[in-house]
């Protein structure tokens, strides 16, 4: 079986994913073209880092905007591996990206259909969207991770485990 462009890139983005699982991050991937080279793979990172922000598609913007010295990633494709939250959807139309491709929807925080479609707001920008592309394999990278992660104890945090000892 010939797989399309779509989803060769959305496999290396599934790859990264798996990276992310094996970390104990939620298993979101991304990967970056820009003229239809691959530019950047990478994946959630919000646990490693303590980092709301580290989501797959936030650092593969950063990632694409420092290698190429600029904030405009006109020319570029971003695959990811679930459907754009609103502060990643916010990313992508301020980077001015023209293309998305998703593989799994998000019916609780999705934006590009999911829950809601930002996309569908006439922002200055708005690029194309491709979703369910290798949906099943996507979905059951989740599905798997959040079965796991549901059968381990949640320690509960006190604000005081986040501070610097007193002196």
């Amino acid at each position: 079986m010939e797989f399309s462009r779509d989803e060769q890139m959305m496999a290396l983005a599934l790859q990264e994913a798996k990276i992310a699982a094996q970390l104990g991050e939620t298993p979101v991937g991304a990967i970056l073209t820009w003229d239809d080279e691959v530019l950047v793979t990478t994946h959630n990172l919000r646990e490693t880092e303590r980092m709301a922000t580290a989501h797959a598609e936030l650092l593969a913007i950063e990632q694409a905007c420092r290698k190429l010295g600029g904030w405009r990633l006109h020319r570029a494709v971003l695959y990811v591996t679930l459907e754009p939250c609103p502060m990643c959807a916010g990313a992508i139309i301020n980077a001015r990206i023209p293309r998305v491709v998703f593989g799994a929807s998000d019916r609780k925080a999705g934006c590009c259909g999911g829950l809601v479609d930002l996309f569908a707001v006439p922002f200055n920008h708005i690029p194309q969207i491709t979703g369910g592309v290798l949906e099943a394999e996507a979905q059951q990278l989740l599905t798997d991770f959040f079965t796991e992660l549901r059968k381990k104890p949640r320690p509960r945090r006190k604000l005081r485990d986040f501070m610097p000892p007193q002196k």
